[in-house]
């Protein structure tokens, strides 16, 4: 059975409101139709259609329509899920509303030179490749892709294409990230990079997707016919409850954003929150927000990193999305830093995304973190959306908390919770795209439609989890916590 799940795309009033009605925005294209209300289990509602003619200036030769074709064949088979159409008017698969349109040799050229999903995410933010219709559909494609192997097909294809265009792959889009040249990774000037990359993007791009809340991390949902306002509200009702927060205590949030953590904890919790990020954009938008909100004299926003914080001792330590910026060498120094900024019977609530392990043995060939393996390089990941990010597992993660002198005191899963707060945001994007590529780009707008909806798929799968990890510096033994916690 299926509910109707509305998501929120009016525009913002503030973190601290929670609408009576939120009405899903129509789509920003006059000639369309209004979309269909997405159901818990269906994909987004189909917005656009692709270009479907060969592009304006190039003409190829047949030898290339029939490199594409043998590929095409070897890469999806006669019967793939959704409708597969090439440049030529070849076409695979069923007559589905779904479609995957390969609009030129150039994605098939990304797709030799880098088999597997950084080729085929270089061809869809490109624009060589595009999908029409639900997204997630398309991307059962991938599970075909990562299964291609050199095929006598493949390299006819690959000896005819490099003859029509050269020996060299094509050039990156622009949108990836160039790391390597600033500096050792997790330094402080390599880390403000990676966040600039992510997060500078434009703040009015955040709020046409995340909602009006402006809270990018995963929501706690009632169940998915709650409104995405209401679910990152439970979010941060949820935090504040297990740090037990009370007025006049200091709270710091780590990686707060655009400031909705502290802004909801300082009006509803009465707390003082100094809320820190190294993202300029960011910084600059929450102090706006903090200001209009009337709480400059509760909250202090501050573009700092935390290997820089001083002026502890603080009551609390909200850690949300935090973590995966901090890199496996850095964690022992972070939780350490944490540690000596909190009182005794002080709390941490760290919230992040992790990885599960092998239960299966499936990865025993891969690196390990002492018994565990850890997970597989996500090329587009971290060359497009999180450079330098890196997962962890819970069972590492909690045990390095414990050598930081933290006692864990409740450790919780919301994997499900992100994947229905990941399709919701893919539904902001896709009913207003017109506006996303006019505020970033139609490249950019691409890495973020393939990265939210895969990140969903993943979670629905059981490939990535989300744990909030409660943890409390011990006061003497004193823990301060309830027998029975409340949340």
């Amino acid at each position: 059975m299926t509910v109707d799940r509305p998501v929120d795309t009016e525009p913002d009033q503030s973190a601290l409101d929670q609408p009576a009605l939120d009405q899903p925005a129509a789509a920003t294209r006059p000639d369309r139709p209004s979309a269909p209300p997405l159901t818990a289990n269906a994909g987004p509602p189909r917005q656009w259609s692709p270009l479907t003619t060969r592009p304006a200036g190039f003409d190829w030769p047949s030898e290339v329509d029939r490199a594409g074709r043998d590929l095409l064949l070897d890469l999806f088979g006669p019967d793939p899920e959704v409708r597969v159409e090439m440049w030529d008017g070849f076409i695979l698969g069923p007559d589905t509303s779904t479609k995957v349109v390969i609009r030129s040799p150039h994605a098939l050229r990304r797709a030799l030179f880098h088999p597997g999903e950084l080729g085929f995410a270089r061809a869809y933010v490109a624009g060589d490749v595009e999908i029409d219709g639900d997204v997630f559909a398309a991307l059962a494609l991938r599970e075909r892709i990562a299964r291609l192997r050199p095929s006598p097909a493949a390299v006819r294809a690959l000896a005819v294409l490099v003859r029509q265009f050269g020996p060299r792959p094509p050039q990156p889009p622009p949108e990836e990230a160039r790391m390597r040249r600033r500096g050792r990774q997790h330094s402080r000037s390599r880390d403000a990079a990676a966040i600039s990359h992510h997060y500078d993007v434009s703040n009015d791009f955040y709020r046409l997707v995340l909602g009006p809340s402006m809270t990018y991390s995963c929501a706690v949902w009632d169940s998915p016919a709650t409104r995405l306002t209401a679910a990152q509200t439970a979010k941060h009702e949820l935090v504040c409850r297990k740090l037990g927060l009370r007025p006049g205590e200091r709270l710091l949030d780590i990686g707060c954003g655009w400031g909705s953590m502290a802004l909801h904890a300082a009006h509803h919790h009465g707390v003082q929150a100094v809320g820190i990020t190294i993202s300029a954009e960011q910084a600059a938008e929450a102090r706006r927000r903090v200001t209009e909100a009337g709480l400059e004299d509760r909250i202090e926003i501050r573009l700092q990193d935390y290997r820089e914080i001083t002026d502890g001792p603080f009551d609390a330590i909200s850690s949300v999305g935090m973590v995966e910026h901090v890199g496996r060498a850095k964690l022992p120094i972070y939780f350490d830093n944490l540690f000596h900024l909190l009182r005794p019977g002080g709390r941490l609530l760290n919230h992040g995304i992790s990885f599960p392990g092998d239960p299966v043995g499936a990865a025993r060939g891969r690196p390990r973190l002492g018994p565990l393996p850890l997970p597989r390089d996500a090329d587009f990941l971290h060359r497009y959306v999180f450079p330098d990010g890196e997962l962890h597992e819970i069972g590492a993660l909690v045990t390095l908390m414990q050598a930081g002198g933290f006692e864990v005191r409740h450790v919780e899963n919301l994997r499900e919770h992100y994947a229905l707060t990941l399709r919701a945001w893919v539904t902001n994007l896709e009913n207003r795209w017109d506006e996303a590529v006019a505020l970033v780009g139609a490249g950019r707008a691409r890495v973020w439609r393939l990265y939210m909806a895969g990140s969903a798929l993943s979670f629905e799968a059981g490939r990535s989890q989300i744990h909030q990890v409660l943890g409390v510096r011990p006061d003497s033994g004193a823990s301060h916590q309830p027998l029975r916690p409340s949340y």
